[in-house]
C-alpha cells in the first residue's frame, strides 16, 4: 500500500474504521500503553489535538502490549487510563502488535516507510508517525520526544506558519 488512507483498524470498541475518512487530514499515529513511564504523554498529545484539530490534525492511538507488558488490560482498563485519567478525546484503537509477524499492516508499512535510527523495528511505546494530508508518511519521532516538540512539524504539515 502506498497511502495511509488505504488502511483500516478496529476502534477500541471493536468497530471497523476505514482510514479513508482521514483523507485531507494530517494524522499523528502513536503506539500507546497505559502503564508506561511515558504514559503522561497522553496529556501533551491531547493538548496538541485540541490546539490543531480544527486545522485538520487527527491523532490516532494504538494500544500495544509488546513492550514490557505495559498494556495488559482490556477495553475498560484502557478507557480508564485514556479517557478518565488523561481526558483523551482522540480515537484509541484496539490493542495491536507493532513489531513481528503479527504486526498490524499499518505499522509494518510505517516501519518500512520511516525506519528509525535502529532500523525498521519500533523500540518502545509512544513512537510517533506524522502522516501528511496526502496519506504519505512525513516523519517518525522517538518515544521520548514530547508532543510539544512536534508542534513545528505539525504546523508545517497543516500548512500553518511555523
Amino acid at each position: 500500500m502506498s497511502s495511509f488512507h488505504q488502511f483500516s483498524a478496529r476502534s477500541l470498541r471493536g468497530e471497523p474504521v476505514d482510514f479513508s475518512r482521514y483523507a485531507g487530514k494530517v494524522v499523528l499515529v502513536v503506539n500507546t500503553a497505559s502503564q508506561c513511564g511515558l504514559t503522561p504523554q497522553y496529556t501533551g498529545l491531547e493538548a496538541l489535538y485540541q490546539k490543531y484539530r480544527e486545522h485538520g490534525l487527527e491523532i490516532l492511538g494504538f494500544s500495544c502490549n509488546q513492550f514490557g507488558q505495559q498494556e495488559p488490560g482490556g477495553v475498560k482498563d484502557i478507557e480508564q487510563t485514556c479517557l478518565i485519567n488523561y481526558g483523551v478525546s482522540f480515537p484509541i484503537f484496539e490493542k495491536v502488535d507493532v513489531n513481528g509477524g503479527q504486526s498490524h499492516p499499518l505499522f509494518a508499512w510505517l516501519r518500512s516507510a520511516l525506519p528509525g535510527i535502529f532500523g525498521q523495528k519500533i523500540r518502545w511505546n509512544f513512537t510517533k508517525f506524522l502522516i501528511g494530508r496526502d496519506g504519505r508518511p512525513i516523519k517518525r519521532f522517538a518515544p521520548i520526544t514530547k508532543p510539544a516538540a512536534l508542534e513545528a512539524q505539525v504546523r508545517r504539515a497543516l500548512g500553518l506558519a511555523a
